[in-house]
């Protein structure tokens, strides 16, 4: 080391070079979540392509493609949150720019994904196709906007930063994203083949828009839930000891082995455990109130002020 490289206006230079290259971590982290949707987006064209083609084979490939690209979108967006957080690098062009990759990833993706894979071939179903895919975009939008302005005040506000600590208000938007994406990867065959075809359930014909009206009934249901103020939990407290952290980190590597080795029961079972934790915990909570957590006065006044939001 040169002895100009020692000098403590080098020395603040380097250090404040580390912190640029810090910032410009989660950053790059959305850039690829963002080129995730995006692809995902084009692979769900091709396959619809390729379907309209009657190739039925390339149009299964492009389709389980873009369910996996949503599923790195995932990926990417938990990644660029943690780290922005424990290096301290949140900003707000970052949170911005979250939302926006969130709107496209999380949003257009895996509505264009449904509605292709699912119901697009079939013209009795077009105006509600069309209406069931925006329903999902626009509540997932909304969803968004609704997150960023309770992160905002929860910095401000006591009550509401202890409901924010623990819990999400409706069901994030990866979510709804997620369960999609894994129902695609774990039968990619578009749902038309099946519709053409006959098809029993449990030694019960179906009749020929079954799976399209399931798939319908989906992703609306998921958009509601988007829209709804049914509590999800964020699992930030997850590992908060020394024991907790070697069980969560056992976990994730667990986890991370079955997604590696049987991703698609794997991932399909996540999702729609993830999905689903809010409605049951909310009727578990009709069921025995005495279990629901003790709030304090202010905590119910920001509480009322999350449901009317």
């Amino acid at each position: 080391m040169s002895k100009s490289d020692s000098t403590p206006l080098a020395r603040i230079k380097r250090r404040h070079n580390l912190r640029k290259g810090v910032f410009i971590v989660p950053s790059l982290l959305t850039t690829a979540n963002i080129f995730c949707g995006f692809y995902a987006v084009i692979e769900s064209l091709k396959g619809f392509q390729k379907l309209i083609a009657n190739n039925f084979e390339l149009s299964t490939h492009h389709f389980d493609v873009a369910a996996q690209s949503i599923g790195w979108a995932v990926l990417f967006d938990l990644l660029d949150g943690r780290i922005a957080r424990m290096t301290k690098a949140t900003t707000e062009f970052g949170v911005e720019l979250d939302s926006l990759a969130d709107v496209l990833s999380f949003g257009i993706a895996p509505a264009v994904l449904a509605y292709t894979w699912s119901y697009s071939p079939l013209p009795q179903f077009q105006k509600i196709a069309w209406a069931v895919s925006f329903m999902f975009l626009v509540c997932g939008a909304l969803r968004l906007a609704r997150f960023n302005v309770l992160a905002r005040s929860a910095s401000t506000q006591e009550a509401t930063a202890k409901i924010a600590k623990k819990y999400f208000v409706g069901m994030p938007i990866p979510a709804g994203a997620s369960l999609i994406a894994a129902i695609v990867h774990f039968t990619p065959t578009p749902l038309v083949t099946r519709i053409n075809g006959s098809s029993t359930f449990f030694d019960i014909p179906l009749d020929n828009n079954f799976y399209s009206m399931l798939m319908f009934g989906l992703v609306a249901i998921l958009a509601l839930l988007m829209v709804s103020t049914i509590r999800y939990n964020n699992f930030k407290g997850s590992g908060a000891n020394s024991h907790g952290s070697r069980r969560t980190v056992i976990l994730i590597a667990l986890v991370m082995f079955a997604i590696y080795s049987w991703s698609q029961i794997t991932l399909l079972l996540l999702s729609t455990f993830y999905a689903s934790l809010g409605p049951i915990s909310k009727l578990l909570s009709f069921i025995r109130p005495s279990r629901q957590i003790s709030t304090t006065p202010e905590m119910a006044s920001a509480e009322m002020k999350l449901n009317q939001q």
